[in-house]
């Protein structure tokens, strides 16, 4: 049985409302990856200056928390956290009366952030940025003397993330729901303390999906841990994803809400190409774009924009790391990448650059079950979601060398 680590995007979320409820029972199977101990050890120890690292989602989150709790921080993080923009988190902060500003450039990390009381009320913010700045103005609604009602324009991505976060909230006892299309409404009404046990990751099944797609043993199966049926995850989807990449998913039970043991199969049957509208779960598309060019199955996918302003450009860098695989694929618009089975000459002797991106590393280790072998640079940068992914493909029987560096 494969031991997923717990979920990141719950265990995130989990500890800034266990912190805004006034702390006293901290979740259970928090995640250890490095986005959750940051935030842990931010709320822990509550230093002057508070360093995130490369823990975009910690800096989304602490930016909105640190803006109601009493005291002055400076919020800063690695030297690609500081061209990371938040800008657009920052003015809607200030609209609801949070004091914030810029240490050095304008609208980017560090932040010099005085928390306080503050009056909260409407607020428009576009649909179409991060969930993790949606997600982080919903968290303090509670805190907020006349709540929030935020209204979100355009086009809504990453709804999934939304939706995961007013989930967590309502467990926690607040009132928070849709109350029209685009409209959110968080009532001023205090967390309340309780015992909480958080789901393992969707994502971090994901790899395993992967690897057995790309199996030539059609007897072969995968056994996962603590997933629920009835998951709030986003990521969840990736069940849907790969049956049409041929693999079929069994829960052992019917219980929906309850974590279970899941096991994969291989059905065998794999679509001729596949078209998707990642908008909703992007963190699940490197997985699908290796899986899918190792499968000979060409793809047209969407709803990448974000993927621009994740750890690193993953547009580019996938489009760079498949080059060296063979692969020839193409963007458009930003936000679609596509492969109609153009092929060059492989060039993997350099091994695979991964852009301090743990999913760079996740989702193309898998690929050595096609090639053979595949050398993976910078391979510790999966800590940030999968600290023990190495050791749980060397137990299911992948030969790993480390190589020291020269």
């Amino acid at each position: 049985m494969v031991s997923l680590p717990a979920s990141k995007s719950i265990s995130n979320r989990a500890l800034i409302i266990y912190a805004l409820s006034g702390g006293r029972q901290l979740p259970e199977n928090l995640s250890d990856c490095d986005d959750t101990q940051v935030i842990l050890d931010a709320l822990r120890y509550m230093p002057e200056e508070i360093n995130i690292k490369a823990a975009g989602t910690a800096m989304r989150f602490m930016s909105a928390y640190l803006s109601v709790m009493r005291g002055t921080h400076v919020l800063t993080g690695t030297e690609r956290m500081k061209q990371r923009p938040i800008g657009i988190l920052v003015d809607a902060l200030r609209k609801l009366g949070a004091d914030i500003s810029y240490v050095g450039k304008e609208g980017y990390p560090p932040l010099r952030i005085t928390g306080q009381d503050i009056e909260g009320g409407e607020l428009e913010i576009e649909g179409s940025v991060s969930s993790q700045y949606i997600s982080a103005l919903l968290m303090i609604g509670p805190m907020l003397k006349k709540g929030l009602e935020l209204k979100l324009t355009g086009d809504i991505i990453s709804r999934p993330y939304i939706d995961l976060t007013l989930w967590m909230m309502r467990e926690y006892g607040a009132d928070a729901e849709w109350t029209a299309a685009d409209t959110i409404t968080v009532n001023h009404k205090p967390y309340v303390n309780r015992d909480y046990v958080i789901e393992n990751d969707w994502s971090g099944a994901s790899y395993w999906y992967e690897i057995l797609a790309l199996s030539d043993n059609r007897e072969a199966q995968v056994v996962l841990n603590g997933l629920k049926d009835g998951s709030k995850q986003g990521d969840s989807v990736v069940r849907y994803i790969f049956s049409l990449l041929g693999v079929k998913t069994l829960f052992q039970s019917k219980a929906t809400t309850a974590p279970q043991t899941v096991t994969l199969k291989r059905n065998g049957r794999c679509v001729p190409k596949l078209e998707y509208d990642f908008v909703n779960s992007p963190d699940l598309a490197q997985t699908v774009i290796v899986t899918c060019a190792a499968l000979d199955i060409p793809f047209h996918f969407k709803g990448l924009a974000t993927l621009k302003i994740k750890e690193t450009d993953r547009i580019e860098a996938m489009k760079r790391e498949m080059r060296k695989l063979g692969y020839v694929l193409h963007d458009r618009n930003d936000s679609e990448l596509y492969w109609d089975g153009e092929r060059c000459e492989p060039s993997m002797e350099e091994g695979i650059d991964t852009y301090n991106d743990h999913r760079m590393a996740l989702s193309f280790a898998p690929f050595a079950m096609k090639s053979g072998s595949l050398i993976i640079n910078n391979p510790q940068v999966v800590t940030k979601s999968y600290p023990h992914f190495w050791k749980s493909l060397t137990d299911a029987g992948f030969s790993i060398e480390v190589k020291s560096e020269e």
